[in-house]
């Protein structure tokens, strides 16, 4: 049974995050997040899938060449190091210094950001996506 894909910029079942699922960095940053969420806010669709291209695309991106971090989040959306920020402070705790990040401007914060995610293969390497275990699964989309 195929699971039901979230509509475009609605979020019902928590916030989505939308991963390349080929970059060694991305799947890394997965992994980091399946640890750190404990409660479970974050769901995840891979770019590669039709879940992800979707939500790239109803969000401004291009799907067939994504070089953005995309968070959705209650009807929002946020890019690049505006929701790598959201994300780590929704971790809550001691990952809530993540929120200094605004103390740098975001033109020079994504500017910091873009050549890495533009050169994210190059610089880290490809790998297949990250293969959830049975208990990891209900927070993964496609």
């Amino acid at each position: 049974m195929a699971r039901q894909l979230p509509e475009a910029g609605h979020d019902a079942a928590g916030a989505i995050i939308v991963f390349d699922g080929v970059c060694v960095l991305c799947n890394g940053w997965v992994r980091f997040l399946l640890k750190h969420d404990r409660r479970g806010r974050y769901r995840f669709a891979a770019m590669q899938g039709e879940a992800g291209q979707r939500l790239l695309a109803a969000h401004g991106l291009d799907p067939h060449d994504p070089s953005s971090f995309l968070l959705i989040e209650g009807g929002q959306s946020w890019r690049d190091t505006d929701a790598i920020r959201r994300v780590v402070t929704g971790l809550g705790g001691v990952w809530r210094i993540g929120h200094a990040l605004v103390l740098l401007p975001r033109p020079l914060r994504d500017a910091l950001y873009r050549p890495v995610a533009r050169n994210r293969y190059r610089l880290f390497g490809v790998t297949t996506c990250h293969v959830p275990d049975a208990a990891e699964r209900r927070r993964f989309i496609d």
